[in-house]
């Protein structure tokens, strides 16, 4: 294949020639390089931690280093020099800050399309979405998350509509498509019971010949020779500390990491390859609460699938990992002080996010159990003042937080203000900001990775990397 002529149908304008040079492979070792260099990557990987903010991804690597002696394994690639890592700017068509529709979409289409919109343009266009093309051009497909399925983030890489809340209508659209491999959240979009047109989905699923699995259990059983359709949860997936601790969550809903490598067990064998969207969407959720635990252990159970993508990739060598987020959330970060370390390594004795312990207060709830209930899950005591200010919110007598995912009205910002004094974690918001997002890749194709670029580049750039032409 002519590489000059390669994208004739859809030219890399926002690129450049430089997208396409070989020689630009100023960001890797040597030996690395001269591996990579003008090889195709068969598969890719795409991992997306959800709303991660630089100081999440700090935090995460500085909690790991502090209690293994070794940081996270996103961060050891750039030690140990082995990917190519540049900084993408995620605007929208509409905003400088992104919503995880747009910013996927941007993604799944090469176009900058309106915050809220999947793969829809400005004057109503239909962008055929990444996943689709690699469908059409022989390619096994799938995507895992945290948050439910039918979420904003794996929809950019695979439908159209012109509401990233139409997720009712996306499940439907999963099926039409006949994507490999489906994992994550969102019973009420495909229980009949919980919807609002009553269809059962998952009828619909088996009828087309998938596999449907709802536990852990299930998932590991899966024959890895039928497509795959993974539903573990009512809503978002459970956060990963709050699994850990509580009786059952355990063995009944997998890890991100393990449905990573159960995606790729199913897909690797294919003889044209795969692409696989891996999302930790609920990073982005407990930034949104200002939720330390919540954020850190999801966080770190996003690196461990990580690890699982890259030890395939050094296998296999045929596979491009692309490792990023969508846009800043919240921006949290450690906090100068002469107590920062100790007070940073105290996060280690939290056994339940901030969503567990505020669900567990109600009206009724006296001082003594609020002080109570925080002390089991967080390893310190409130003062008399501070727990009668939670429950303030309970009895009326505050006013009542909102916020994106915050549907109970719970008051996230106030108790993280409270536990910024026991962490040394602060936060500039609880909404998303436009923050240039890292971007790491690893295998064939990471060689040409400029060390800033668009957002919408990434889409081209995946299409060249697996030498896919764009004239679908």
């Amino acid at each position: 294949m002519n590489r000059r002529n390669f994208f004739k149908n859809g030219s890399l304008v926002t690129l450049g020639v430089s997208l396409v040079n070989p020689l630009e492979s100023l960001l890797l070792s040597p030996d690395v390089a001269s591996a990579q260099k003008g090889k195709k990557a068969k598969n890719i990987i795409m991992l997306v931690s959800d709303g991660m903010s630089s100081g999440t991804l700090n935090m995460a690597d500085i909690y790991l280093n502090r209690l293994h002696g070794k940081g996270s394994n996103w961060l050891n690639l750039y030690r140990d020099n082995l990917v190519s890592r540049a900084l993408m700017d995620m605007a929208s068509a509409s905003s400088i800050v992104t919503d995880s529709a747009a910013a996927s979409s941007s993604w799944g289409s090469g176009f900058r399309v309106k915050n809220g919109a999947l793969n829809v343009g400005v004057n109503g266009e239909e962008y055929l979405p990444i996943w689709q093309k690699f469908k059409k051009a022989g390619k096994m497909a799938g995507c895992v998350t945290t948050v439910p399925i039918t979420h904003a983030t794996p929809a950019g890489f695979c439908v159209n509509s012109k509401s990233r809340n139409s997720q009712a209508d996306i499940a439907e659209s999963y099926a039409n498509f006949a994507f490999d491999v489906m994992m994550g959240g969102g019973q009420q979009y495909f229980d009949a019971g919980s919807r609002k047109d009553k269809k059962d989905m998952y009828a619909v699923f088996q009828s087309k010949g998938y596999q449907v699995v709802k536990t852990r259990t299930e998932m590991q059983a899966a024959s890895i020779d039928k497509p795959l359709l993974g539903v573990f949860f009512e809503d978002g997936l459970p956060y990963s500390i709050d699994r850990e601790n509580i009786k059952d969550l355990g063995n009944t809903i997998p890890t991100l990491a393990e449905m990573t490598q159960k995606a790729i067990d199913r897909m690797k064998s294919h003889k044209n390859g795969f692409v696989l969207q891996v999302e930790a969407g609920k990073v982005d959720w407990a930034a949104h609460a200002n939720d330390i635990a919540g954020l850190l252990f999801d966080q770190i159970a996003f690196d461990e699938a990580v690890k699982v993508a890259i030890d395939f990739a050094q296998k296999d060598k045929e596979t491009l990992v692309i490792i990023t987020t969508d846009h800043g959330n919240a921006n949290p970060g450690l906090i100068y002080g002469k107590n920062v370390n100790d007070h940073f390594d105290h996060v280690r004795q939290f056994k339940h996010t901030n969503e567990w312990i505020l669900n567990g207060i109600t009206p009724e709830s006296s001082i003594a159990q609020i002080k109570e209930r925080i002390e089991f899950a967080n390893g310190f005591a409130l003062t008399d003042e501070e727990a009668k200010t939670i429950m303030g919110y309970y009895s009326g007598l505050e006013k009542k937080d909102d916020g994106l995912y915050n549907y109970k009205n719970l008051p996230y910002k106030a108790f993280a203000e409270m536990q910024k004094s026991h962490t040394s974690v602060g936060w500039i918001s609880m909404d998303h900001s436009a923050d240039y997002t890292e971007l790491a890749m690893f295998g064939p194709g990471s060689e040409k990775l400029k060390p800033f670029i668009k957002n919408t580049d990434l889409h081209y750039f995946m299409l060249e990397a697996a030498e896919v032409e764009n004239k679908f």
